[in-house]
């Protein structure tokens, strides 16, 4: 492979796009976004106008820098535009092909969204949850209390991930994935805060897909491991379950893994245990990282400093 070719596929001429600044040989206009990507583009989009076009390496990109044009393209043409941008870090272990948020539009896609309406976020499961939530925002206010009891400063947004995440891992899997006690929250918690990393990180693939097959930078291959990992973890959880509802007298959790086991047992085709595995691995990705104004592929925004309540003496 030479650097001639990508010089060729990066000279050849699309339809018709949107003005743009001129672009380098290969790296196109990669060097114009700077270190501050979201002040470079505004900057870019008073010369260029509201709709321009930009070569990121061989990915040709449109930029909408306008909430009128942002209307045009997501209401009027909201088909043509629905489909992600697949960063290759998420084709570890074919997560693209079967994770709900990386699906393109069609017949797989609106069977997973029909589940979620129908089964899974419902006004009756969300109301059902509804004391369960309140306990995490219980909890949460118990130990904001007891930390300015004693003086000490309470990071807010740590403390509120804190809650959020365990009232998701026990409408999902009914466990605390923040209890450190635990062995398995302790693995979930490294290998999601792993893969973040992994996905956060600036991938030449995702602007050169010529280099997929050779993965430079190691990031596909490093975010399989985990994948692996966590899918291992999953494996456990799953039989786990299907050996508790073996057992007579058993009470469904009425959580988000009964649910999918159900499904799984009615319908196998729609649902098994390798889909399931798929869809948990897309609600456990949450760190206090990505509640951040961060764009987890390569263009990060100003981030605030992290929110403390300090107690004061009155």
């Amino acid at each position: 492979m030479s650097l001639d070719f990508i010089l060729r596929r990066s000279k050849r001429k699309s339809g018709k796009l949107p003005p743009g600044p001129s672009r380098l040989p290969i790296v196109g206009n990669l060097l114009d976004l700077g270190d501050k990507p979201h002040k470079s583009l505004a900057k870019l989009a008073k010369t260029h106008g509201q709709l321009m076009s930009l070569q990121l390496g061989q990915v040709t990109t449109v930029v909408v820098s306008s909430a009128t044009m942002a209307k045009e393209v997501l209401q009027k043409h909201d088909l043509t535009f629905c489909n992600r941008t697949i960063v290759d870090a998420v084709r570890a272990h074919d997560h693209h092909e079967a994770g709900i948020a990386w699906l393109p539009v069609g017949t797989r896609w609106r069977s997973l969204r029909k589940i979620c309406n129908s089964q899974i976020f419902t006004a009756q499961k969300l109301d059902a949850n509804q004391d369960l939530r309140s306990k995490k925002v219980q909890d949460l206010l118990a130990e904001v209390q007891e930390r300015c009891l004693v003086g000490e400063a309470v990071d807010l947004r740590q403390a509120a991930f804190t809650a959020t995440l365990n009232a998701l891992s026990n409408t999902v899997l009914s466990l605390d994935l923040t209890d450190l006690s635990s062995d398995i929250a302790r693995e979930f918690k490294e290998h999601i805060s792993c893969i973040m990393d992994e996905a956060g990180k600036p991938n030449l693939v995702d602007y050169f897909p010529i280099l997929r097959r050779i993965d430079p930078q190691g990031i596909r291959r490093r975010t399989a491991i985990h994948f692996g990992k966590l899918f291992h973890l999953f494996d456990r959880l799953i039989n786990e379950r299907l050996q508790l509802r073996q057992v007579k007298g058993y009470i469904p959790l009425d959580d988000m893994l009964d649910t999918l086991l159900t499904i799984s047992e009615q319908n196998n085709e729609e649902m098994d245990a390798n889909r399931i595995k798929h869809f948990f691995l897309l609600a456990d990705e949450v760190t206090p990282e990505n509640l951040d104004m961060d764009d987890k592929f390569g263009l990060t925004l100003l981030k605030a400093q992290p929110l403390r309540a300090i107690p004061i003496r009155l």
